[in-house]
């Protein structure tokens, strides 16, 4: 059972505290996961908003949980977690002091968690008010959320700000991805199951691929999303942490120390993209309006109202690792927004067998494939080949293995990333968050291929409520490949 803590959430009155934080911190008090003692102190940079923070965090929790899960009693008693504090970030007012002395209510060595939600660029300042203030205690942590920087040099600039005056075990940098319960099983799958870590290696697979689709278009984000586009947004931690986890060595233990050792030897062994090898490995790809679901969207240029924008909505790699446990098997990462369908998953495909004993007219022998999904509903399929059931002749069709977690687990338990990835940082746990290591590395294999593309034409276009650009299924092609569509096929 976690101590009582503080998590005091800089940036509580925005989306994504509104949208995700809450409604984490909330599921945890109904399991039992938040201890008397603690408290959610969520900022706001006026006494107006402060005054009416309770109903909007009320009115927010009714609109963001799932069907069922808010009620009135729960509510009262969560309620009572919140103290809704005035800070300015950016400047050290009297408002500081005002939360220096409602966390020094409560005993020095009381966890206090710093959730930076907040635009990167004002990280380093905000740590530098929390240590002139005397907020920084010896049990403090801070989260930062992504992307942290534009390239590699803006990272390592924020990260030094931040490494002034918090350590870098008390830096706790969020993906929620990894906080995706389907993501543990990833690990729980190779790393507990011989039948799966015996065949996790270029002699029994053929191709891996990583796709991350969203079917919404910028929302509210369209001056961060202009500057970043899609490569910095997911594909430099989102797809670059699950290829991690996918093609990394069994860590000698499951602690901290050793699960970032080996996503760091993965990240060292991405085969470089530069020059040429950006235009033959990569398609980078921009939407332009289209039907999705029944309903005619705009392209990218009209949501953002603006003339001209080479930032791209879509990418697809494929990737190399160059080790022995990976020589020669492509992975090929997908991401994209106002594609057909809002999906994430990894999809493993198994060589095809050697040799096949059965006549042509039994049918095509397809490749075992296992697909982790984590979104929309977190689920793990294992397809095989198996004889028609109706059939007195021999005739072979592919059949999945389906285990639907949301269904396997109804004990009133919600998965949700934030919830967990909030509470690991209560108890002082970083296996699942980033070290700063691994934020250098990524950035050193991101940077070339952003340098690249500045000195290119524009991107590819694709059709809102398609699956991307034509490119990027002809990228697949060159290897005698296809991309798994979500809904397409079984």
């Amino acid at each position: 059972m976690l101590n009582p803590f503080d998590i005091i959430i800089f940036g509580g009155g925005g989306d994504l505290a509104l949208r995700k934080l809450l409604p984490a911190m909330y599921r945890a008090y109904q399991e039992g996961n938040l201890p008397q003692g603690s408290r959610i102190l969520p900022t706001v940079r006026d006494h107006a908003k402060c005054a009416e923070y309770i109903d909007v965090a009320h009115a927010a929790l009714k609109e963001f949980l799932a069907k069922g899960e808010f009620n009135a009693k729960d509510w009262k008693a969560f309620s009572a977690f919140l103290v809704p504090v005035v800070t300015n970030v950016t400047e050290a007012d009297d408002d500081w002091d005002k939360l220096k002395a409602i966390l020094d209510e409560h005993e020095e060595d009381k966890s206090r968690v710093f959730y930076l939600s907040l635009p990167p660029a004002v990280y380093g300042s905000c740590c530098e008010i929390l240590s002139n203030k005397n907020l920084i205690t010896k049990t403090s942590r801070v989260v930062v959320e992504k992307p942290i920087g534009y390239c590699g040099n803006s990272a390592e600039e924020i990260n030094a700000k931040i490494a002034e005056f918090f350590s870098e075990d008390q830096i706790f940098r969020i993906d929620h991805y990894l906080g995706k319960e389907t993501v543990q099983n990833l690990m729980a799958l190779r790393f507990s199951n011989s039948i799966f870590e015996n065949m996790w290696d270029a002699k029994s697979i053929d191709n891996i691929q990583i796709s991350l689709s969203e079917t919404v278009g910028l929302e509210t984000r369209a001056g961060f999303y202009d500057k970043a586009g899609a490569l910095r947004d997911m594909v430099q931690n989102h797809l670059l942490q699950l290829l991690c986890l996918v093609a990394m060595e069994s860590p000698n233990k499951l602690n901290a120390s050793s699960i970032r050792t080996e996503k760091l030897k993965v990240l060292e062994s991405l085969r470089p993209l530069t020059d040429e090898d950006v235009d033959n490995n990569i398609v980078r790809g921009q939407y332009v309006p289209g039907d999705l679901d029944g309903k005619i969207v705009p392209g990218y240029l009209e949501e953002l109202n603006e003339g001209a924008s080479k930032t791209e909505t879509f990418v697809a790699i494929r990737a190399h690792i160059d080790n022995w446990r990976w020589a020669g098997v492509p992975f090929y990462l997908r991401t994209g927004k106002r594609m057909k369908k809002r999906c994430a998953e990894i999809i493993v495909e198994y060589k095809k067998v050697s040799h096949n004993v059965y006549n042509d007219n039994v049918g095509d022998i397809e490749p075992n494939r296992l697909v982790i999904r984590l979104q929309p509903q977190e689920s793990i399929q294992l397809t095989l080949m198996s004889k028609r059931l109706d059939n007195l002749e021999m005739q072979l069709e592919p059949v999945t293995m389906n285990i639907e977690l949301s269904q396997a687990y109804s004990n009133g338990f919600h998965s949700d990333a934030y919830k967990r990835l909030m509470l690991d940082a209560a108890a002082d746990n970083p296996s699942l968050f980033i070290h700063r290591d691994e934020v250098r590395q990524a950035w050193q294999w991101i940077d070339p291929i952003i340098e690249r593309w500045q000195q290119k034409s524009a991107p590819s276009l694709y059709r809102a409520g398609s699956w991307g650009p034509d490119d990027a299924d002809e990228l697949l092609a060159e290897n005698n490949h296809v991309w798994f569509n979500t809904g397409d096929k079984a």
